[in-house]
């Protein structure tokens, strides 16, 4: 029985927000006792780096008192735990600086950033290519490694011209499941850490909006999603712009550094069956 100190709603909450990571790790094959493992390892981790008194690591009995896990687990996860910082993978990070450069920087695309289609090789398009956008960030990778990898992936298609062509809307790439569970775990972890500093009220709150609505029919949620596809996409490349400005104006400051994360995203699932009656405002 949970201690009726413990705030019902955060709980209620909780059980809400794991019911689609737990469905997730059913799919995948992640067993309660797997995931359990896990829980223990993250429990200790965040008790021993972030509830210390006076800067001192804490000892194994304050994080058996903090977070209930055994003191002989807790020595043992603190021996063995990872606990560096769980960046993107660097093939992500590599695409992501790629892609960027395609949509702000000329001659890789038009005044209004809008990516050109570059043709794929430096004998043709010189650098107006496809090589010479992989050779501006890095000398050491072959574009036709990255070619290869991202027509797998979805990122980009081929005309025929041999010219390539960035899809857009795939910033996040539609195949390849090491990638889209790296963006899961960056994409999730910010947004919910915006949301538990906005819960705990410390200091000036993070900017997190929705709307929502419950009686819509599938042709207005066709109408939705393809709005959300195309207006939510430009707003975020208009920050992504605003941001790549900001950050080379930046360069010379020595003051310390911050990364961010601007998130937008859609969903829909079927509403409980209601009795026939006015739809609900």
């Amino acid at each position: 029985m949970q201690s009726p100190t413990l705030p019902a709603s955060l709980l209620k909450a909780l059980r809400h927000v794991m019911r689609p990571l737990v469905r997730l790790m059913l799919r995948k094959g992640v067993t309660y006792l797997v995931f359990a493992d896990l829980l223990k390892e993250v429990f200790v981790d965040v008790a021993d780096r972030e509830f210390r008194l006076d800067d001192k690591a804490p000892s194994d009995s304050r994080i058996n008192l903090l977070t209930g896990v055994h003191r002989k687990d807790v020595r043992r996860l603190r021996k063995t735990s990872d606990t560096t910082f769980t960046a993107l993978p660097e093939n992500v990070t590599f695409g992501a600086q790629l892609v960027n450069t395609w949509t702000n920087s000329m001659p890789f695309c038009n005044r209004s950033g809008q990516p050109l289609p570059l043709p794929r090789l430096a004998s043709v398009g010189g650098d107006c290519s496809f090589d010479a956008l992989v050779a501006k960030i890095s000398t050491d990778i072959r574009a036709r490694v990255v070619l290869d990898e991202w027509l797998r992936l979805g990122i980009v298609r081929l005309d025929e011209q041999d010219r390539v062509h960035l899809e857009i809307q795939a910033f996040v790439p539609q195949k390849g499941f090491d990638e889209k569970a790296a963006y899961l775990g960056h994409n999730l972890h910010d947004h919910a850490c915006a949301a538990v500093h906005n819960l705990s009220a410390e200091g000036p709150a993070f900017f997190e909006r929705s709307v929502h609505y419950d009686a819509l029919v599938p042709a207005s949620i066709d109408d939705l999603r393809e709005a959300v596809a195309n207006e939510g996409m430009q707003a975020l490349l208009g920050f992504n712009r605003l941001a790549t400005e900001l950050e080379s104006r930046d360069l010379p400051s020595l003051e310390p550094r911050q990364r961010i994360t601007i998130g937008l995203y859609f969903y829909t699932e079927p509403t409980e069956p209601t009795s026939p009656t006015a739809p609900k405002k």
